[in-house]
């Protein structure tokens, strides 16, 4: 005979940490390889005709970082035989901001060079190649936005705006 299974009490459940929090507490752990099987592919679809027409070319054994401070993420990427790749050498260039600002950024709700004039995202180091990067991304008419990773980047967006 099984006992019947009552339900806990709202209280007694565990509470999940917020997102920022779990993602600064996960992303240092997780292996570069299992970052590289999430986000290469990503990335490497995503812009999959511009780095074909060589739009990328100039990437070409350099390192750029991208650093989402408020979720205590870095991403360093480079180019090798064509395809964007997760690497492990700090980057000669950084681009760095905020969650909401990469989100406006991706999401082209928000102008790029008005997301760096007014300090929002920074570029460091080699300002000519984060510069580069940044045009690159800016160029590209289907960047992260389109298809169904920019509905989520929509939607997130919508959150991120009702949030502040």
């Amino acid at each position: 005979m099984s006992l019947p299974l009552l339900p806990l009490p709202l209280q007694a459940l565990p509470r999940l940490p917020a997102p920022a929090r779990l993602i600064r507490a996960v992303d240092p752990r997780v292996p570069v390889g299992v970052k590289r099987r999430l986000v290469e592919p990503l990335l490497n679809r995503t812009f999959a005709e511009p780095l074909a027409e060589g739009e990328f070319d100039a990437l070409t054994g350099r390192r750029i970082t991208l650093a989402v401070e408020d979720l205590g993420m870095t991403l360093t990427l480079t180019l090798e035989n064509e395809r964007l790749r997760v690497c492990t050498q700090p980057g000669e260039a950084t681009i760095r901001g905020g969650w909401r600002e990469f989100l406006c950024l991706a999401t082209r709700r928000e102008d790029p060079d008005a997301l760096f004039f007014q300090r929002r995202l920074l570029i460091e180091g080699d300002t000519e190649l984060g510069l580069m990067v940044k045009n690159l991304l800016d160029s590209c008419e289907e960047g992260l936005a389109q298809g169904p990773f920019g509905d989520l980047l929509v939607r997130l967006e919508r959150l991120a705006r009702r949030k502040t």
